[in-house]
């Protein structure tokens, strides 16, 4: 399943969430290469669990070695954050490890004014909630990562030629 069939999915199952990280940089007009799908997933429990749900039926694991619906608890999470630095918990295909889905175990900025602040954009007819260019620079410019320096180049010039329009 390519990326943009399992955005389909979680679009289709009503699942609040925004896209992040290089599918974002991508969908946003700047062609880089990622490997995986980096997400923020609204962590209500309702909408955690059916994003849960959805990924045990699109045959997704946790890829470390516990049960799924322990990320639906904000105590675990907590713990993660804690004691194991976990920024992201992610999840494999169980028949191709290099699908990876990561998702935030926690919102990485307030998850009500990102969400309103998303874009939506549209591929093969499903409108893809994604991050605002100014919401992803500043993720980006919290990792610090030499990728993500040059990502938030690329997305300046973006928001310079859209001032431009």
């Amino acid at each position: 399943m390519e990326f943009f069939e399992l955005l389909k999915q979680i679009v289709k199952a009503e699942i609040r969430f925004v896209v992040v990280g290089g599918i974002a940089v991508n969908l946003h007009g700047i062609e880089r290469p990622t490997k995986d799908i980096d997400l923020v997933v609204y962590l209500e429990e309702k909408n955690l669990l059916k994003f849960l749900k959805l990924m045990a039926k699109l045959d997704f694991q946790p890829k470390v070695p516990v049960g799924a619906t322990e990320f639906a608890d904000p105590k675990k999470r907590a713990d993660w954050i804690k004691n194991k630095n976990m920024i992201v918990f992610s999840f494999c295909h169980s028949r191709d490890m290099m699908r990876v889905i990561d998702v935030f175990v926690k919102h990485p900025l307030p998850f009500g004014p990102m969400y309103r602040r998303k874009e939506m954009i549209v591929v093969d007819d499903i409108k893809i909630p994604v991050i605002s260019i100014l919401d992803l620079i500043k993720l980006k410019q919290k990792a610090r990562r030499a990728q993500d320096r040059a990502d938030i180049v690329m997305l300046q010039k973006v928001l310079r030629t859209r001032k431009e329009l």
